[in-house]
């Protein structure tokens, strides 16, 4: 049943349109960018016995970051997918909802293991074990040249995103809820939590510390928490900052273009609201560890810019799936004669809401999160 599945996922995917697919290229090079980088904390840990198993595993700790925003990205591109199969074409062939959510978490899952391989192939060629040559452009000891790779570890760091992917592909297909016309509670908790991971990270103690990639010295544990707790709490408020600023459209002195934009904003605030504040949240990181005064490594600048890529990817496909459904209220407007200069303008006066509530917020949480590495 499971080979069944793959196979059935593997000519849908053959046979999506060139945008699905780049979408799905997407997630492959981003799973086979964490892979690769899963990989390489394992060859550190090989190549510095001596080092203890506490190293490798801070070392194996600093990628679940990428982990994270791989897998959202998978899931993101997973949820849309099915809006464009053809619902009647897949129940002829008797594949009704159930069917069609496991063949989207069966796509997600294959797209990911590929990139897995992918980074696998990629290691070893770098480790030498193709061409007998490693490659030293990466750094001494991450690659653990000349020394036996234990296949069994391995594959199971190489099965991390491909099963968290499906997993998470899975919970996201759940049937949707029918959207409210309330705002969304979590403005204030989100915000409430933000406050509180601001002041743990200012007030930890700088006592034990953990190490940062590329010698960039050192960080306390309350640090790294207060920052998980911060972007949680930003995330949690994402969706009720989109709606206030929709509401604040449609209540200050309203005509035809701020009423379109605060509508647009109130009715896509749950699905675009989480990936703008993870955006936030990960500039606002950037920004802060930008006073470190300290050149990156090649792991650490490919670690970022992999986190950066998907984040952004996983922001426009929201953005995108916005655009989507607004199609039919568009058309509609354009059949009443309203003028392609109006929806234009709309949409223009709502992105320039979410920017200048957005960018202030990034700053701020930026400064206050700035905290000198030990």
């Amino acid at each position: 049943m499971a080979g069944l599945g793959m196979t059935v996922a593997l000519r849908v995917l053959r046979g999506s349109g060139p945008a699905v697919l780049g979408r799905w290229a997407v997630v492959a090079g981003a799973s086979a960018g964490t892979g690769l980088l899963l990989l390489c904390s394992l060859g550190w840990a090989l190549a510095h016995p001596q080092r203890g198993s506490y190293d490798a595993l801070v070392r194996l700790a600093w990628c679940v970051v990428p982990l994270v925003v791989t897998v959202q990205l998978a899931s993101a591109v997973g949820r849309a997918q099915p809006a464009g199969w053809p619902r009647t074409g897949l129940a002829a062939v008797g594949l009704g909802r159930t069917a069609v959510v496991l063949l989207s978490v069966a796509n997600s899952a294959v797209v990911c293991a590929v990139g897995s391989v992918g980074a696998l192939l990629v290691f070893l060629h770098l480790r030498g074990d193709v061409t007998g040559v490693p490659f030293h452009g990466i750094g001494p000891g991450v690659l653990a040249a000349g020394k036996p790779l234990p296949l069994a570890g391995a594959v199971t760091l190489l099965a991390l995103v491909p099963v968290a992917a499906a997993a998470t592909s899975a919970a996201g297909l759940r049937p949707a809820r029918i959207p409210s016309a309330d705002a969304p509670g979590g403005l204030p908790w989100g915000a409430a939590l933000a406050v509180i991971g601001l002041a743990l990270e200012v007030t930890a103690p700088r006592g034990h510390a953990l190490p940062l990639p590329s010698g960039l010295g050192s960080v306390p544990p309350g640090s790294v928490g207060g920052w998980l707790v911060t972007t949680t709490g930003m995330m949690l408020a994402g969706p009720g900052l989109v709606h206030a600023c929709g509401r604040l459209l449609v209540g200050l002195r309203p005509n035809a273009v701020r009423l379109l934009a605060g509508r647009a904003l109130q009715a896509e605030c749950r699905r675009a609201g989480r990936p703008l504040a993870l955006l936030s949240a990960t500039a606002a990181a950037f920004l802060a560890t930008y006073d470190l005064h300290h050149p990156l490594g090649p792991l650490t600048t490919f670690a970022a810019v992999l986190v950066a890529v998907c984040v952004l990817a996983t922001s426009c496909l929201a953005l995108l799936e916005g655009r989507e459904t607004r199609t039919p209220t568009a058309q509609a407007l354009r059949e009443l004669g309203a003028s392609p200069t109006l929806l234009r303008t709309s949409t223009a006066l709502a992105a320039a809401a979410l920017l200048a509530a957005a960018v202030p917020l990034t700053l701020l949480i930026a400064t206050l999160s700035s905290i000198p590495a030990e």
